[in-house]
């Protein structure tokens, strides 16, 4: 999990490409939960975040 101020650091493009990176893996997560019983359930709340954070970045970086 990298950190608001990690990611300001980093271009726009490769915060596109983590952002998708992170998509397919909570998406992976999420078919893995509806199968079975997640082992690490606190998994899916962190890449949420961690969605939410490169977003953020992402548009704050577009807009200034």
């Amino acid at each position: 999990m990298l950190k608001a101020k990690e990611l300001r650091d980093q271009s726009v493009e490769e915060l596109e490409l983590m952002y998708h990176d992170s998509m397919h893996q909570l998406f992976e997560l999420k078919n893995r939960a509806r199968m079975e019983k997640p082992e690490q359930p606190h998994l899916v709340r962190q890449m949420r975040r961690q969605i939410a954070r490169l977003l953020t970045v992402i548009n704050q970086k577009k807009h200034s």
